[in-house]
């Protein structure tokens, strides 16, 4: 099981390998959470959008292993634009999920998700709110750090002029064909922890030939190599399945992608099309 950490910019630990529970419906979240526990996952990742913090609260609870050794983060929905939305919904985040703190809660996305691919508007006003209220909420001892998803150089950059705090964490979407190095290294450069989201490209990737080629040079998987790519960019990945098989192969990187197929992953030709997952705004689509 692969469990290396970073430490994040306020000195907090954070697993870089986690579990994504985006679509794993409320009722099936707590024993999915359960399995991932058992094989050894410290590290497990919902938000308000997913509908699923109270199942995923309960297998939390539930799980066997103390609650200071599990890292759990959760995300201010993308339509909290004030102050007093984004800290009611960080409460109802911890009452839902039956926890006194969190490890980590991030705003979900600039923009709205109706506005994401619509809007020129990036929402700095109430993703200065939002922040506030994380601020307020850390300060509290709620959330033991808090960071952004989905945010833009600028957004950063606009976040940062009125923030008290520094985001610890931004949270994007990063897997090989989608490699925004200017924002990873930007975020790096300024000591924000870099997290991937779908790093297996919600398995389009797959049906590329050319990295099974690559993957059956080192003896693994597509996912294990698209994995261990994300974590030798120095990222936090975060690979989403249910099925406890798929964990524990996730799990295994003991091994290294070499300098030359890492620049070559880098730069690997652009995915057309995510399937039926393209409908999804952060796969380009629209609401």
């Amino acid at each position: 099981m692969f469990d290396r950490s970073i430490v994040l910019n306020n000195g907090v630990k954070i697993p870089q390998l986690g579990l994504g529970t985006w679509l794993i419906d409320d009722n099936k979240a707590a024993d999915v959470v359960k399995a991932a526990v058992k094989i050894g996952y410290r590290h497990i990742d919902t938000a308000q959008a997913y509908g699923n913090e109270r199942g995923v609260g309960e297998g939390v609870r539930t799980c066997g292993i103390p609650r200071e050794e599990l890292f759990v983060v959760s995300k201010v929905a993308a339509e909290h634009k004030t102050y007093e939305e984004a800290m009611a919904g960080i409460n109802e985040t911890l009452e839902k999920m039956g926890l006194d703190y969190l490890d980590m809660m991030i705003i979900h996305s600039p923009q709205p998700w109706a506005k994401v691919n619509q809007s020129e508007d990036r929402y700095v006003e109430g993703n200065r709110a939002a922040w506030k209220a994380l601020e307020d909420a850390y300060t509290a001892g709620k959330l033991r750090a808090i960071g952004v998803s989905n945010f833009q150089i600028e957004d950063i950059e606009s976040l940062l002029e009125t923030a008290k705090i520094k985001p610890m964490v931004n949270q994007i979407l990063l897997h090989i064909s989608n490699t925004p190095m200017e924002l990873v290294e930007y975020c790096q450069k300024n000591n924000i922890a870099v997290e991937a989201y779908s790093p297996i490209a919600h398995g389009e990737i797959l049906n590329q030939p050319e990295i099974t080629a690559i993957a059956m040079k080192y003896g693994v998987t597509v996912p294990q190599l698209c994995i261990k790519y994300t974590i030798q960019l120095g990222a936090i990945s975060l690979p989403k399945t249910s099925n406890p098989e798929h964990m524990k192969g996730n799990a295994q990187l003991d091994f290294e992608i070499s300098a030359e197929d890492m620049e070559l992953l880098k730069n690997f030709k652009k995915i057309q099309s995510y399937g039926d997952s393209g409908v999804f705004p952060v796969y380009g689509g629209k609401m």
